[in-house]
């Protein structure tokens, strides 16, 4: 009996021993020999129901990915080192060059030179240490799993480093112009005129539409007509003509007359103090009576209004010709109109939810709506005796928008934070899928450069070409950009001054300058 008590003596004291280390065990720099002995101490000494070769094995891998994250940490301080060691070499060469001395101007340009060579030399380091990063993670099985630390915002160094050049880079090259304030409320949708003079057309939730000289940024005349919000808004392709859908259940079509005002010297609007990506608050919404709207001409009857829905009227479009319109609503349903008659010509059924969309073919009667039900539909009228339908089943939440673009190809973008580049011919699988941050709402093509612009729910507006690759975000700072959602984006290819406009709920439109050949020479 003895001998039994002092066996369950030393038993509990060396459980009890194993018990506190484990609980006191810190990181060391001891060797891997020790440190996988204390582990596999503190597995033993822990209630589980895994058998101890699965433990082990798990053990195992653990340490690999612990070794992984050191390697690049290490990596990450002697890449932080290596920098503020250029930027010391960088400063002493500003302050004597050879031993003489320099004027102003000579200092400047040698400093930009330097700064030049510093920024080369650190995208060279950059790029060689994210593609020696880019290592082969050991799956459970032993095998290789792909991953790109690069990506990675935990590591705050290098990461730090490469927004600051995207940054630089957008700013250059996409600039803020000129910003379109005079709504009450958020703007839905943003559209340029096809036929001369060139003006912006806008549709708000205050029950207006509102049409903007591009180059001044005033109001030129106000659409009253509709008693709901108006949704979209689209110009006819040949007459001083627009097209206006409202959840009054009914689209609008009347006529406007415009004489631009005379352009006036613009400020430039990216002489902005602040840091990038600053909140904003309520108070910092524009004024709804902005750039004086009050005092434009107000339409108030329109020409024709389509009224066979039984819903809100979420988005309309001329067919090629302008001769037929489309509507699509919240009541399922898009509706094929005869312009000069008004009456319904065909009623596309087929969708299960809400339509959220539709959009024409520039040169062929073709049309594509899409829905909250994950799919968008292609609709084909050019065989007048023939009525065929499409279904495109490729996102998992509501798609927002599906638009042409050059050839065959359709681009969706969808609240499950994707865009997808369609070929029409091959319904099966996307030819290129865009993964996002955010939610998607209404993209547009730039069809002679093939680059999409993607307004998102978080207030960004990214660029991306038609093989998924990223090539710029508009900039925002303090003071400028959109504040809240953006809702729709529209490209105008051959305006001098903007050839790209957002807009948002923050109740304003914004007209960029994308520098096209730059943006596609950085890609």
């Amino acid at each position: 009996m003895p001998t039994e008590s002092g066996s369950c003596a030393t038993a509990r004291q060396a459980k009890q021993k194993r018990k506190s280390h484990s609980l006191s065990i810190r990181r060391t720099n001891s060797s891997e020999q020790e440190r996988s002995g204390l582990q596999r101490e503190m597995l033993e000494g822990q209630d589980s129901k895994l058998p101890s070769s699965v433990r082990n094995t798990l053990l195992e891998l653990f340490g690999q990915i612990e070794r992984e994250f050191e390697n690049l940490y290490i990596e990450n301080l002697e890449l932080r080192r290596e920098i503020d060691t250029l930027n010391e070499r960088l400063a002493a060469e500003g302050q004597t060059i050879d031993g003489a001395e320099l004027s102003k101007g000579q200092l400047k340009t040698k400093a930009s030179h330097s700064t030049s060579q510093l920024s080369q030399k650190l995208k060279t380091t950059y790029k060689a240490s994210t593609s020696k990063r880019s290592n082969s993670f050991p799956g459970k099985s032993g095998g290789p799993r792909n991953f790109s630390v690069g990506s990675w915002e935990i590591w705050g160094g290098d990461s730090w480093i490469v927004s600051s050049f995207k940054t630089t880079t957008s700013r250059a090259i996409c600039q803020l112009v000129k910003e379109y304030i005079g709504h009450r409320d958020g703007i839905w949708d943003v559209s340029v005129t096809k036929t001369q003079p060139i003006v912006l057309g806008t549709a708000s939730a205050d029950h207006t539409a509102l049409l903007w000289s591009i180059e001044t940024g005033k109001c030129l005349v106000k659409y009253v007509g509709h008693a709901g919000s108006v949704n979209s808004i689209k110009f006819h392709p040949t007459e001083q003509v627009a097209l206006t859908a409202s959840g009054d259940q009914t689209a609008h079509i009347w006529r406007y007359m415009v004489q631009l005002p005379t352009p006036q010297p613009t400020t430039d609007c990216n002489q902005m103090s602040g840091e990038d990506e600053v909140e904003f608050s309520d108070k910092d919404e524009p004024d709804g009576d902005g750039d004086g709207c009050g005092d434009c001409p107000t339409i108030r009857t329109s020409l024709t209004s389509l009224k066979s829905h039984q819903g809100v009227v979420i988005a309309a479009d001329w067919l090629v010709g302008g001769k037929q319109a489309v509507t699509a609503s919240w009541d399922r349903t898009a509706n094929l109109y005869d312009v000069e008659t008004s009456e319904l010509v065909h009623s596309l059924t087929g969708h299960d939810q809400e339509l959220t969309h539709c959009c024409t073919h520039p040169t062929q009667r073709l049309v594509v709506t899409s829905s909250r039900d994950t799919t968008f539909r292609l609709w084909d009228f050019r065989d007048p005796s023939i009525h065929s339908v499409n279904v495109f089943q490729g996102h998992t939440d509501t798609v927002t928008s599906a638009v042409f673009t050059v050839g065959d190809n359709v681009v969706s973008g969808s609240d499950d934070r994707t865009v997808k580049v369609w070929d029409l011919k091959n319904m099966r699988s996307p030819i290129a899928t865009i993964r996002t941050d955010s939610a998607v709402n209404r993209i547009n093509v730039c069809v002679g450069q093939r680059i999409i612009a993607l307004p998102h729910d978080n207030r960004q507006v990214r660029l991306f070409d038609m093989s998924g690759v990223r090539l710029a975000r508009l900039p925002r700072s303090n003071r400028q950009g959109h504040r809240r959602m953006v809702c729709c984006s529209a490209w105008s290819e051959d305006h001098p001054l903007c050839n790209l406009f957002t807009c948002g709920f923050d109740r304003q439109a914004i007209g960029w300058n994308i520098n096209i050949p730059a943006l596609l020479q950085e890609k």
